[in-house]
């Protein structure tokens, strides 16, 4: 405790640090102060009921995101979604589109436009997203009442414009955050979204063992989750820090009186480059279909049937999120490692892999590790979101065709893992590795920060690794 009440105080003596670190701070509080600004003519205490009714659907999920602000409509109820959209969209369109390509690699000059027209995409999915929302909140009720007091083009217009704003705003803090602050500003913001909820979910455990929920086994089953909860804390935080170190020996060069290279080093590798991003893109992409389905299910049956298929706990569901966040961790380590760039480069700076020819079998060994350790990252991501999401929701095997074995897993499967155990905690794993994976990185700068001005950092031995790198 001495060292990290020591480390902190480095943190608030160090003028230009503490001028981050309080700036990060208050952006975060404008953030949470739009949480208490409701978006007009909402009945927000029956929408808030109607969540309440809809936990692990598609509303959970973009509530999730938007850190409790869409169950309450307010004016940032969209949350950072609509950017999170636009960036894998433009991620996607640089890959396919020559001109993007270009642009990347014109440098800082090319990165600055890409990012323009990320916010001006944002600003039109935001307006797409707003008016489909206006749309359903009409048509929907609740306990035969109205979520709209006033339905009309008006409350469609205010809407667009409420909530458009909101969402350009969030934009905007997340920039500020990254530019002028300490970490990644969306993955802060998203961050603070859910730790928000920490004193909702410890409620709502206590109430659990309160009501005695379970019977006699209310005490295990809190206990098993809180076991549960902190294995895969220490599961993440040892993966994160997992690299491959493949050694590069320098070959010794004179240039004048001096003798340069013929050290040895190493090239790291980390299981999980990709961090955080590909769970959150395929979430963020599973919503679209869904949100689709939940607008027009009364308008069409087979999208109501395809609504349930993809609905949380569904298998088709979680096919689809698995294959989505192993497709993201290759596509994502794909944009930001070049194993052939990098066996280029290591070839003029004279260095070699010891047993690897230099040049292109240099960067097919790179590729080949690469590749595995990333398969290996994203096998690891599928289970740490997954695991907690069906131990609350259980994964609905049942509900698999009889021909491929759906009354067999009713008969046979115990009732807690196809249905759950049935306790809303607010930390998933999706929301849970987030939380962990945003805290390692942001304590990884902080320390980088210190040891800069030669302070020590929150670690006494060693130093905390950053995902990437």
């Amino acid at each position: 405790m001495r060292k990290l009440a020591e480390a902190f105080r480095n943190i608030f003596s160090t003028p230009d640090l503490r001028r981050r670190v309080l700036f990060v701070l208050a952006l975060l509080a404008v953030y949470r102060l739009g949480a208490f600004i409701p978006t007009p003519g909402i009945n927000t205490e029956l929408l808030q009921q109607l969540f309440e009714q809809s936990k692990g659907s598609v509303l959970g999920i973009i509530d999730l995101f938007s850190g409790g602000n869409f169950r309450r409509l307010t004016i940032f109820a969209l949350g950072i979604m609509p950017y999170i959209t636009s960036s894998i969209i433009l991620q996607l369109l640089v890959v396919v589109w020559p001109y993007l390509e270009r642009l990347q690699k014109e440098g800082e000059l090319g990165r600055r436009k890409i990012t323009q027209y990320t916010r001006y995409l944002t600003i039109v999915l935001s307006a797409f997203q707003s008016f489909a929302i206006a749309r359903t909140l009409i048509a929907q009720s609740y306990a035969g009442q109205a979520l709209v007091y006033h339905p009309g083009p008006r409350f469609i217009l205010m809407t667009m414009l409420t909530l458009t704003t909101g969402s350009a705003f969030i934009m905007w803090l997340g920039e500020q955050i990254s530019e002028r602050g300490i970490g990644n500003g969306m993955s802060l913001i998203i961050f603070a979204g859910i730790v928000v909820g920490l004193p909702r979910a410890v409620g709502d455990l206590w109430e659990k063992v309160r009501t005695e929920q379970w019977g006699s086994f209310t005490p295990i089953a809190i206990l098993a989750l809180l076991a549960l909860m902190t294995a895969v804390i220490a599961f993440i935080v040892f993966v994160e820090g997992g690299q491959r170190r493949i050694p590069v020996q320098y070959a010794k060069r004179v240039m004048g009186r001096k003798v340069m290279g013929g050290q040895m080093t190493y090239l790291p590798l980390r299981v999980n480059s990709g961090g955080v991003i590909p769970p959150i893109f395929a979430s963020s992409l599973l919503t679209f279909p869904q949100t689709l389905a939940l607008i027009f299910q009364n308008r069409s049956s087979h999208l109501q049937a395809f609504g349930r298929m993809i609905a949380w706990g569904e298998p088709l569901y979680t096919v689809i999120y698995v294959t989505l966040i192993i497709f993201f961790a290759f596509f994502y380590v794909g944009i930001i490692f070049n194993p052939t760039e990098l066996a280029d480069n290591m070839r003029k700076n004279g260095g070699f892999v010891p047993g690897i020819r230099p040049g292109r079998n240099t960067s097919e060994y790179i590729n080949r590790i690469l590749t595995r350790l990333t398969l290996v990252g994203g096998l690891y991501l599928a289970i740490v979101c997954l695991l907690p999401e069906w131990m609350i929701s259980g994964i609905h095997l049942q509900h698999l065709p009889a021909l491929l074995g759906g009354n067999w897993f009713d008969t046979h499967m115990p009732r807690f893992v196809l249905d759950g155990l049935g306790v809303q905690f607010y930390f998933g794993g999706t929301s849970l590795l987030i939380v962990v994976g945003v805290a390692m990185d942001t304590v990884q700068q902080l320390e980088a920060q210190l040891v800069m001005r030669n302070y020590e950092g929150f670690v006494r031995k060693g130093r905390v690794r950053s995902r990437r790198g």
